[in-house]
């Protein structure tokens, strides 16, 4: 189960596509957005822009 945040959100891992491992944390409320996220962001061990996808934070 993801853990709950406020007003239940859940937290969730936005993981480079990159294939580096890097990741950020960011909190997403699946009552208001059922779609996964997709952000593209800065990679730092590439040095890239990238696109994230969501996955599950354990």
């Amino acid at each position: 189960m993801p853990r709950a945040t406020k007003a239940g959100a859940i937290l969730v891992k936005l993981l480079s596509t990159a294939e580096t491992g890097f990741f950020y944390v960011k909190r997403r409320n699946p009552k208001k957005n059922p779609v996964p996220l997709e952000f593209v962001k800065y990679d730092p061990k590439v040095r890239k822009h990238v696109l994230f996808k969501e996955k599950k934070l354990k």
